[in-house]
């Protein structure tokens, strides 16, 4: 018997097709697996939570390319709440715990027409209402945004100051502060919440706590520089460091002793941990709170600033399936960040990565991550002992910093693994000597150095207030150019691909960006860090020069030859780009070292 077509076709021909699901769509567009997309409906099923939402917190999927998906089926407009200034009176129209409950953020308002970001352009029940505090005669425009973006601009209601000066004179009336969420808390809670949640809004890194003799300093980590946020009475200190210990788990009657502790909170729109360090000092017990925002480890190394030549650099040394690459430079200059971004590139599931951290500060799928535990006989030596013994294709040793960890990764990378670390020293070349005072023979070495990157954060300038302005002389013999040359030298250390648009053309004055001050840089001019890098891809002639122990002074000649670029070369192109000032620049490098 003969089936009739009809039956085989999903669709007959004058069927119209119904529009894709969400996991079908992002099936068609390669974002997830099958495997993945079986796995989240497993867990809807389960729980009754959105498909995407499921998909973004499992970590299969990125929340920007949930939006763009969303956007596309629907044929909404997405919006980046990140890059967007909301009107504060506006988003005061809607209720902060309503916003909370339809994951919703007014945008725009005018004579006919209300845009608002939400995280589920399908929720009629959220539109419904949100329609209930604006005119029956607006129209509601529904704009796709990330859920995270949508949570911290909710979170975020209000003016800061404002609301510590609220909470703290609670603590001094024992007036009443009603609560945004309904939800009655202690003022304590609620100040180390908003001390934590604004900390998070800045993009700081550190929040720091500082006793003194009758008050307590608050500072936070910015971009790599200190700023002083304001300063607390110190009789609030007591109640705020127990919150603080118990938070982490530690020991609030112990006031003597160096205390570690981790705890995690949601902040910014996602779940962020936080590695808190208390030591006694002659005022107090003094805190610091590392801020380990996953986020901001999970930048491209576009994003981090390789651009051009560096970046091609990079992708040849990151093409050989064997070898060691090194990321160099003082604590703090973001070696584990390039290493990560590093990692995401390279990683798929045709690939064994194992890493062996101290301590495992962002998690990432695909990538099994172990902690050093040297109370427990597990040392970075040990360790990679025991991941050879685990099949893998790729390792990553946290640190080098030692004899018998420096041996280890060589006989990784000599039994054919490709071995990424990090490891103290000034510049690319200074490495190799430095491997050769832990104990590596230079001619054990050549041939299985992929490559060195050494590296320093310098600040971005804020591209919403930055000025351009004409180099001075002593500026120009800083950046090592004659005035009638800026876009010549641009081109030579690689930033013309990138068509900055603060490039000046070869008859006009060299031009220089200058920090001004604005409201979303608060005030200081600069936003964001950016690497000043260079990247030295160890070919075979160098290679040759390495087993010849030869000097430094015949290392960098070589490599010179061959297109390397310095740090210094680095930075003066993101300066000519506008990306950085020269000041910035000063800061990070070590401008008076000959090249």
């Amino acid at each position: 018997m003969v089936t009739p077509m009809a039956q085989i076709l999903p669709f007959p021909d004058d069927t119209p097709q119904r529009p894709l699901r969400v996991g079908e769509k992002l099936l068609q567009s390669n974002s997830i697996t099958p495997d993945q997309l079986q796995i989240a409906l497993h867990e809807q099923r389960r729980t009754g939570r959105l498909l995407g939402t499921i998909l973004v917190q499992l970590g299969f999927l990125e929340e920007d390319n949930l939006a763009a998906v969303l956007a596309e089926r629907t044929g909404l407009r997405s919006i980046d709440l990140k890059n967007k200034n909301t009107d504060p009176a506006l988003m005061q129209k809607l209720p902060k715990a309503v916003a909370q409950r339809c994951r919703a953020v007014p945008v725009s308002l005018n004579a006919t027409a209300l845009e608002i970001a939400m995280a589920d352009p399908y929720d009629v029940v959220a539109m419904d209402e949100i329609r209930r505090y604006f005119p029956r005669s607006i129209d509601i425009i529904p704009l796709v945004a990330a859920a995270t973006d949508i949570a911290e601009a909710i979170e975020h209601y209000g003016c800061f100051t404002t609301s510590l000066d609220g909470i703290l004179n609670e603590l001094e009336t024992g007036g009443a502060d009603t609560p945004d969420t309904g939800s009655w808390q202690h003022p304590v809670v609620r100040l180390v919440d908003t001390i934590i949640f604004d900390a998070v809004k800045r993009g700081a890194s550190d929040i720091h706590l500082e006793p003194e003799s009758s008050f307590v300093r608050l500072r936070y980590r910015i971009d790599g520089v200190m700023q002083q946020i304001r300063a607390l009475h110190r009789e609030h200190w007591p109640e705020l460091s127990h919150r603080l210990k118990i938070m982490a788990g530690m020991n609030i009657a112990d006031t003597r002793s160096l205390q570690d502790g981790r705890f995690r909170m949601q902040a910014g729109g996602a779940d962020i941990d936080f590695r808190m360090a208390v030591m006694p000092t002659a005022q107090g017990e003094n805190i610091v709170i590392r801020i380990l925002d996953h986020r901001c480890a999970l930048l491209s190394l576009e994003k981090l600033g390789f651009h051009g030549s560096s970046l091609a650099q990079l992708d040849l040394m990151l093409e050989r399936p064997e070898g060691i690459i090194l990321v160099t430079g003082p604590t703090g200059c973001g070696k584990t960040t390039s290493l990560y971004a590093m990692l995401r590139k390279i990683s798929s599931v045709d690939v064994n990565i194992m890493t062996l951290e101290e301590p495992v500060e962002y998690q990432f799928n695909l990538i099994r991550q172990t902690a050093v535990q040297e109370e427990h006989g597990l040392g970075f030596a040990e360790g990679v002992r025991g991941i050879l013994r685990q099949d893998p294709d790729i390792i990553f040793i946290g640190e080098v910093r030692d004899a018998d960890t420096a041996q280890m990764a060589l006989r990784a990378a000599m039994t054919g693994h490709q071995v990424f670390s990090t490891l103290h020293c000034n510049d690319a070349l200074g490495a190799l000597p430095r491997l050769v005072d832990l104990g590596l023979h230079p001619r054990m070495m050549a041939g299985h150095i992929s490559g060195i990157v050494a590296q320093r954060l310098a600040r971005k300038l804020c591209t919403q207030c930055i000025i351009m302005r004409p180099a001075t002389e002593d500026e120009r013999r800083i950046l090592r150019c004659d005035e009638a040359v800026p876009y010549p030298l641009a081109q030579a250390v690689g930033f013309a691909e990138a068509q900055s648009p603060y490039l000046a053309p070869v008859s006009q004055a060299l031009m220089i960006g200058e920090a001004v001050g604005c409201e979303a840089c608060n005030k200081t001019g600069y936003r964001g860090r950016v690497a000043v890098a260079e990247v030295l891809r160890v070919t075979p002639q160098l290679d040759e020069l390495v087993a010849a122990d030869q000097p430094r002074s015949a290392l960098r000649k070589q490599a010179s030859a061959e297109g390397f670029r310095s740090m210094i070369d680095d930075g003066i192109g993101k300066v000519l780009a506008g990306e950085i000032s020269l000041d910035s620049l000063r800061r990070a490098v070590d401008m008076t070292r000959p090249e």
